[in-house]
């Protein structure tokens, strides 16, 4: 049986800090910091939504990510410049390993699904962008489930959805977060660590598989599983 594979899209196969450059030119030096705040921010708001059972589109979390990096950096950016960013989010560029790994993957060992926090249309649109959805059997988006990762639910509604059973089910993520989710589900996870500064929470797991890159993930995953 082939193995699915789940790969997470915001952080994973697309650059999240992807608009550093386009925020030097609006704000200069903070612009790092403040892609990181940005970001931050984003996951937290989801994962409150998803406790409160408060639900609003990723993209909602996203804006209001975007609202409150200006006030913590005293960054003056009018509607159109906010607007601006935020069209730019929806074509965030891929990594430099993104599709290397994916083309790389054997169609008869792996099935490679896109699955994401994102609406099916804002990540359909982000990987025609970046030219990975070809790659990709389809997109498994939270938004169905009206949840947010790292909620049990979503992990076995993408397991429903591919038709997956667990013991032949990976997450592929940068996310150390969704990485626990679903491990704690029961699937098996490789966590993508592409900085020797990204850390692993400290908790009682640990990913299935840690690797520097998404360029031979397929062959890393066999390594650890053995051909299907």
């Amino acid at each position: 049986m082939a193995i699915t594979l789940a790969f997470d899209v915001y952080g994973t196969l697309i650059d999240t800090h992807g608009l550093v450059q386009q925020l030097e030119k609006l704000i200069g030096e903070k612009a790092q910091a403040f892609s990181t705040t940005w970001r931050e921010k984003q996951l937290e708001y989801s994962f409150r939504r998803g406790l409160m059972k408060n639900y609003r589109p990723f993209s909602e979390c996203t804006r209001s990510a975007l609202e409150y990096a200006c006030q913590l950096h005293n960054a003056e950016l009018s509607p159109e410049q906010k607007k601006g960013l935020l069209e730019r989010y929806a074509e965030l560029p891929a990594f430099s390993d993104s599709i290397a790994g994916l083309t790389a993957l054997d169609s008869k060992q792996f099935r490679p699904y896109a699955f994401s926090n994102g609406t099916e249309a804002a990540v359909r649109k982000l990987l025609q962008a970046s030219a990975t959805a070809t790659y990709l059997l389809d997109i498994v988006s939270v938004d169905d489930l009206q949840s947010f990762k790292p909620d049990p639910a979503v992990y076995g509604h993408f397991l429903e959805r591919t038709g997956a059973v667990k013991e032949q089910a990976w997450l592929i993520s940068s996310n150390p977060f969704d990485v626990i989710g679903a491990l704690s589900y029961g699937m098996k996870a490789a966590w993508v660590k592409r900085s020797d500064a990204s850390l692993f929470d400290t908790w009682e797991v640990s990913p299935t598989l840690t690797v520097s890159s998404l360029e031979q993930i397929g062959e890393d995953i066999l390594n650890v599983t053995g051909p299907s």
